[in-house]
């Protein structure tokens, strides 16, 4: 009671440990590389000590319908993953545009289909390697296909309640505030709408869409970035080993492998105790001019013809294309200060940044978000892409799904899930277990898979997003703001529902996009009571605001994984972004005060 007692500027002692610990806890994910789900847990922890919240409501985020739904989706959506449904609607439906404007039609329109059912970062994720291939056949540049690649995913998934998790969030709150629950195609009609006028606006706007290189073009010829040389048989270091030969770090490149003469063994990545022996070849990469002085230095020759061609990767070698995410512990270091080779068995190649090709000695390059990096590893090895998921995006996995008869079960079960929760037969948290177990039962994916599908992480974070609109609620927080914001634009309900939409839509393009659903919920659904208004139309057109984060490259995962490979600039969203936010935000309000009465309160 003391705690409660203690009020300055309006807001008790409990309210003011809430606020510092949202800030804090916002300015940890956007300055450190702390993970997600540790500083969720570390918030709800602070809320749960200091009794803010009793141990009933800090834990109430791991019981909630709307996060135990998100974790069952992911079983489906493996089911979908492994049966190869995303490969076959790629294979069908982007086809061969004669124009740009085709182009973008055909390929957002599937996108968004996809996401409004799928992870949206699944889809894309997907699509990203593809989208670069069709678009060589077109003669477009990819940067011009892959921020409306992942603008589409953005505005499909807000087309369902399971599209997005902010609205899986959003919809399981007002559940749990009124009693009754949304249907699954809540948001279909507003979402629609505002995919139709973003992909005119894509269109009206391509110009603003930066036309730059991608970064693999660096790549597309080995014999730029690499030299070959032979290994005399009188050479004097015939017999050492690469160390004592001097040639783990030569000036402007990397010994990436050798060729034995003898037996034809490809030896890569090279371990320093490797012997040199007559007639090897030995294969550097990075700076050529710099590295041909080895020719003087140690007496080797050039290389009687250059093997190392597209033709013999596919047969004795693999290629790896991987970009850095943000985030990552490789940005401002070097692959040569670390054992970054060493413990994942490949070598580094070369190293692109926007389409250019960096000429120097590829170790020795500082790495940035977003530079593309080729990697050389031997015939046998596996790349363990999953635990390097939160450092690089590898674009060329080898684990394609065969299309079969599991393809059409998978596709069947999905739709059933689907329909049966939207005409309100079966709960959607029924469906989706119903929807999950049978994914299992007709094996379109096992056990193993269908757990390693579930993301602890991002379920962590879901449940610590529930807890934290909970806090803001509680404390009177939530109520505050929302006469704040009603002192400030009236009560014209109009001005209302757009002043705290075009907030959460600039708010998220700085936090997730689940933690801003969590925290502006009780706000608007405030505002809305206080002006005597039913909260449903206000929440509809806040699912749409939130998950409409189009400024800047951490405004969405999906962002993030075409940053690399698109070759783009931090500003490059800026400057169509800012106005697909305001144009996105007025066409989400026209469309949601046109379709929802806005009901008075009886």
């Amino acid at each position: 009671m003391l705690m409660e007692s203690i009020v300055f500027l309006g807001f008790n002692l409990y309210a003011w440990i809430t606020i510092v610990t949202v800030l804090s806890m916002f300015s940890v994910l956007l300055f450190t590389k702390l993970r997600a789900d540790l500083v969720f847990l570390g918030a709800i922890a602070i809320l749960f000590v200091t009794g803010v919240l009793d141990a009933k409501e800090a834990f109430s985020g791991f019981s909630s319908t709307s996060v135990v739904v998100i974790g069952v989706l992911f079983v489906v959506v493996a089911g979908l993953t492994h049966t190869g449904v995303l490969q076959w609607i790629v294979k069908h439906l982007l086809g061969q545009p004669n124009s740009y404007s085709k182009a973008v039609v055909r390929l957002m329109l599937p996108v968004a289909a996809l996401s409004s059912f799928l992870s949206n970062t699944t889809v894309v994720a997907l699509f990203v390697g593809i989208v670069k291939m069709w678009s060589k056949k077109l003669n477009i540049s990819p940067s011009k296909l892959l921020i409306p690649l992942s603008y589409a995913s953005g505005m499909g998934g807000v087309c369902t309640l399971i599209g997005t998790p902010p609205n899986l969030i959003i919809s399981g709150l007002y559940a749990d505030n009124t009693g009754k629950a949304m249907n699954v195609l809540a948001t279909t009609i507003p979402g629609l709408f505002c995919l139709f006028v973003g992909v005119l606006s894509i269109i009206a706007m391509r110009k603003l869409l930066p036309d730059r290189k991608a970064p693999e073009t660096a790549f597309e010829s080995t014999s730029d970035y690499t030299v070959e040389l032979l290994v005399p048989s009188d050479n004097d270091h015939v017999g050492m080993t690469i160390e004592e030969a001097g040639l783990m770090n030569v000036r402007g490149g990397t010994l990436i492998e050798i060729i034995h003469y003898d037996n034809r063994e490809l030896v890569s990545p090279v371990p320093s105790d490797e012997y040199l022996m007559g007639g090897d070849r030995l294969v550097f990469a990075g700076q050529i001019d710099e590295m041909l002085d080895l020719k003087k230095s140690h007496g080797f020759v050039n290389a009687d013809h250059h093997i190392f061609t597209l033709d013999e990767v596919d047969k004795n070698r693999q290629l790896h294309t991987a970009y850095i995410t943000f985030g990552s512990n490789l940005i401002n270091t070097t692959i040569g200060d670390s054992a970054f080779e060493k413990d994942n068995n490949m070598t580094l190649v070369a190293v692109a940044r926007r389409g250019q090709r960096i000429n120097e000695s590829p170790r020795q390059v500082v790495l940035q978000a977003g530079d593309t990096l080729l990697f050389e590893c031997s015939p046998h090895a596996k790349i363990n892409t999953e635990r390097l998921a939160s450092q690089l995006q590898f674009f060329d996995s080898e684990q394609v799904p065969n299309i079969g008869k599991k393809t059409l079960v998978s596709t069947t079960i999905m739709i059933a899930m689907v329909v049966l929760s939207a005409l309100n037969v079966i709960p959607l948290l029924q469906c989706a277990f119903l929807a999950a177990m049978a994914m299992l039962i007709f094996r379109c994916c096992n056990v193993d898979q269908a757990m390693k599908a579930i993301n602890w992480e991002i379920l962590m974070v879901f449940a610590g997003s529930v807890v934290l609109g909970v806090a803001i609620q509680k404390t009177g927080i939530a109520e505050r703001l929302a006469f704040g914001i009603l002192d400030v634009c009236g009560t014209n309900p109009i001005i209302v529902m757009a002043a705290i939409c075009f907030v959460g839509t600039f708010i998220t393009e700085f936090i997730s996009n689940t933690a801003a659903g969590a925290m502006f919920f009780p706000i608007m659904y405030e505002a809305a009571e206080k002006m005597g208004y039913d909260p449903y139309p206000f929440l509809i057109a806040l699912m749409v605001s939130i998950s409409s984060s189009f400024a800047t490259p951490i405004g969405s995962p999906t962002h993030m994984l075409v940053y690399g490979p698109g070759g783009y600039r931090f500003s490059d969203f800026m400057r169509i972004g800012l106005l697909m936010n305001l144009i996105i935000l007025a066409a989400n309000i026209l469309i949601v005060n046109i379709i929802f009465q806005l009901t008075p309160l009886q």
